[in-house]
């Protein structure tokens, strides 16, 4: 992964503007780890409607409009990600790095190359 003055200039300093935007605002009060994950959830769900009914490849091409669309939505989903491993004191980086090294052992190349199936599965 990166070094430490990437993470200072990435994720770190997303994180510090959104809770920045939060506390301008006197929000802190609602965001609570449930709250969170609950508007984590909803922004997901949103992030779905633009993929509702669309084929495989019309989602593979989506036009313009649609694709700003949907990097809006992308953008709420990390932005209620970053509040919450903020609030619960977790480094998102640290965790998908664990989590990347913890999948590898699931999925090891030989046995899921070209599987979609589940690591119990293999």
């Amino acid at each position: 992964m990166g070094n430490d003055s990437d993470k200072e200039t990435g994720l770190e300093a997303l994180a510090a503007r959104a809770e920045a935007f939060v506390e301008e605002r006197e929000w802190q009060q609602f965001q609570s780890p449930k709250n969170l994950s609950m508007a984590l959830s909803g922004e997901v769900g949103e992030l779905i409607e633009h993929f509702q009914w669309l084929t495989e490849k019309q989602s593979r091409e989506l036009s313009g409009e649609r694709l700003e669309a949907v990097r809006e939505e992308l953008a709420d989903v990390q932005i209620y990600l970053l509040l919450l491993a903020r609030k619960l004191e977790i480094d998102l980086l640290q965790a998908t790095a664990d989590k990347l090294e913890t999948n590898a052992r699931k999925y090891p190349v030989e046995k899921a190359r070209g599987h979609a199936r589940k690591y119990t599965e293999l």
